[in-house]
Order: C-alpha cells, then structure tokens, then sequence
C-alpha cells in the first residue's frame, strides 16, 4: 500500500470543526506556461504548466478558496476548439482540468465516500453531494451500471464506508484503491486484498466467503433447478447487509438470515428477502447451498473479514475509514507508474478522467478532466498520469471517467460532463464540518 505520509495502521484521529467562507482569489493568462493568482497564493497541487500538447499553448488558471485549507483551481489550456474529427489526436487541445486540494493541516472539515439511499442504486453527483451536506465532492467508484438494471450501483471493487466493509475489492490487478480516515483527513492509495469466512461456533465448521453484496450466480446447467441442493457445480456464497437494498438479491439457491449476534433468524431454500437494521444473510447458489447449510444452517456463527495491504499488513476495520475502487494506480512515489494499454483498447484513449491523489506533503487532491468534446478532449491514460503527476499527486490513481467524471461544488456541476450528468453508484465528498458516524 502506497502512501503519502507513514502506513495504512497510521491513519490517526484528529478533530475537526466548522470551516470558513467562500472567497475568490484570482484569474491570469499566460502563453506557454501556466498564470498563476496574482492576488493571492496559487493552488499548492498546481505548479508549472501541465503537460499537454504543445508547448506554445496558451494556459488560464483560476484559484478560489472554498473553505479554510479547501482550494478550487480551474485551468484551461489552450484557446482554439478542437475539430470535432480530431479530439483524439489534437496536440492543441483545449484541456478543461478542475482540481479540488484539502489540506488536512488546515481544512476543518472532512472527506469520505457516500452513496444514495442504498449500495445498489445510483445518483448523479450532483445529488450526492447535495444529500451529504457537503461543500464539494466527485465521483468515485467504477460500479454495475448498465450490467445490472436492477443493482445498476453495485460497486465493482472496494467500498468501505464508515468502518463498514459493503463491498470487497476484487482480484483483478488493475484494480487500485483510495483510502481515507475521515477523522484525520489522512489518505492513501494502493491495492487491498479481501479474505472471508463463515465458521460454526459450535461445530467449528467454515466456510470461505466470495463476495459482499453482490448478486450470485447459479452455476451454468442448474439454472433450471429449483433445488439448488441438488446442483453438482459449485457457485457463489455471498454475505449480504441492509444497505445493499431494500431486499437481497431473489432466485434460486438457499439463503440464512442472522441476528446481530450471528444466530441464525430463518432460513430459506430460495433467496431474496428484507433485513432488519440489525440483521445480517448468507446466500449460496449452486453446490455451494449444501456447504452453507451444513455450517450455518443452525444455531449461532462467526464471521470473519480481513482487509490487507500490497505489503500484507491488515488494515484495521474502524469508524470513520472510507475507501473506493479504481482503475489503475497513475503514480507512485512520485512516479509514473500507469501500464501500457493494449492496442486499439478504448480505456487507453482520450476520455474524460477524474483523479484523486495525495501530494508529499499529505494534501489531497481530486481532479476532473473533462473530455470527448470540441471544448475539452479528455487524455488518455498516460496524459492522465502526467497531469497527476503535475499537480504534484506523489500518488495517485484513476477512479470511474467517461460519462461518470463529474465535480460538483454547493451542488452544482463544475465540470463539463460529455453528455448529460450521468447517475454513478458513489462520491467523494468534503463536508465542511467534523466527522461523526453516520453524517
């Protein structure tokens, strides 16, 4: 796990009160560089013209203060509109970049990830940042979408929201994730690693758990058997919780609702069914279902979750610890660290992007970039990285881009979406006032 200040066991606790007023700063044009405030500090994550196109571009930056340690800069490089035939191949642009910077030493308020009403459905940042309270906030976790119309939400990869553990990072190696203590404002990135059990507390009997909300899978060939017992083929066991949404997943297979001291409340031999606040379920699918009944069928249950780090250190489940998934780690140490993309693969092309990062010195710093427009052509992942990199993310990765990338301030879209603002399954927002469990 990669961080900017000292590991994932140092996140520490620090306290938080309300933050100050709106207050513009500046606006400057220069040809060939970036112009910085002249009226006031520049942006602290944005030094020296990005790395975009040619070098002649023209670049306009402008700085304003949101909240004490909390700095919104736009910059715009290069004047003239793209021809619509050449977005992805102009090396004169124009770029729109909008970077929100928090400065844990100064900022008063903090940063966390939020959803809609449930995990499963989705809400345009705009909302979520509106619903949360909050001064601003972006996009985050690559989700479900059109995969699942009825779980569109359901994030694909890390989502830890308050110390709560709702969806397990998955084991593709490209996935990279963003973490934030909310108490302190201290925030890392990097590759965590999920491991689950079920075990009897009498017989001792366990069980590996796959997945955290997500829907399961009748294996291939007993979809037509209403008795999952009787399936040879091994599937899914998946443990649910009530923020998934307002019933688990239905269909065939077998599924166990617990109380909150792990006692099992019912159990069923087809899914989908709503959970009290305090109730926890297991499902399973396939020959999976005669496992899950035999060590959970009955009586009371542990269960186990374990989240660790590229370094395999643990990383301890508390209140106020928010994470979410992305796509590649942009920058590591200071360096560029994105791979190559195979030939002709879309992700790898100029699209809208949006970035979260930490800087040396332990700034955070979300960025938008907008893209697949005559006003703004987006980057592709390597110009990602690079302007990462200049707006001084020692790391950095790529969350959800496309039409996903949005940043909202007071509600309001500051960025350009592609299209019409798209509902996305999670947000990282900054609320302007300290953190407690469940705001």
């Amino acid at each position: 796990m990669t961080a900017s200040t000292s590991g994932l066991s140092g996140l520490r606790r620090a306290g938080a009160v309300a933050a100050a007023a709106l207050a513009a700063i500046s606006l400057g044009v220069a040809p060939g560089a970036r112009a910085e405030a002249a009226a006031g500090a520049p942006a602290e994550a944005a030094t020296g013209a990005l790395p975009l196109g040619d070098a002649d571009l023209t670049e306009v930056t402008t700085s304003r203060t949101l909240a004490k340690g909390v700095t919104l800069t736009r910059i715009v490089r290069g004047t003239e509109p793209a021809p619509a035939d050449q977005i992805n191949t102009t090396t004169r642009g124009p770029w729109v970049v909008n970077v929100l910077t928090i400065d844990p030493r100064t900022a008063r308020g903090h940063l966390k990830a939020t959803y809609g009403p449930d995990l499963a459905k989705v809400e345009k940042t705009t909302d979520l940042v509106r619903l949360s309270g909050a001064l601003a906030g972006v996009n985050a976790s690559f989700f479900t979408f059109t995969a699942s119309q009825l779980y569109p939400g359901d994030p694909v990869g890390l989502g830890l929201f308050g110390g709560k553990l709702l969806s397990e990072p998955v084991t593709d190696p490209a996935e990279a994730n963003f973490v934030v203590d909310a108490n302190s404002n201290r925030a890392l990135t990097g590759k965590l690693s999920w491991s689950g059990s079920v075990r009897n507390r009498q017989t001792r009997a366990t069980l590996p758990l796959e997945f955290i909300n997500h829907p399961p899978v009748v294996p291939a060939g007993c979809e037509a058997l209403a008795d999952q017992t009787q399936c040879t083929v091994p599937g899914d066991v998946v443990r649910f919780t009530p923020e998934f949404a307002a019933a688990t997943p239905a269909g065939a297979g077998v599924e166990i609702v617990l109380d909150r001291r792990g006692c099992v409340v019912r159990t069923a031999t087809t899914r989908g069914t709503a959970l009290a606040a305090d109730q926890t379920s297991l499902q399973a699918t396939g020959q999976d279902t005669v496992a899950l009944l035999a060590v959970a069928g009955r009586g009371c249950v542990e269960q186990t979750s374990t989240l660790t780090d590229q370094d395999g250190e643990k990383l301890p489940l508390r209140r106020g610890l928010f994470g979410v998934t992305g796509r590649y780690q942009l920058t590591r140490d200071g360096q560029v660290v994105v791979p190559d993309g195979a030939p002709g693969d879309s992700f790898f092309a100029r699209n809208p992007r949006t970035i979260a990062g930490t800087t040396r010195d332990g700034k955070i710093v979300l960025a938008t970039i907008d893209g697949r427009q005559t006003t703004s052509v987006g980057t592709t992942m390597d110009e990602t990285a690079a302007v990462a990199q200049a707006l001084g993310m020692t790391d950095a990765i790529n969350l959800d881009g496309g039409g996903s990338t949005a940043m909202a301030v007071d509600g309001a879209l500051v960025s350009h979406p592609s299209g019409s603002e798209r509902a996305v399954g999670d947000a990282l927002v900054y609320v302007d006032g300290p953190y407690r469990s469940g705001n």
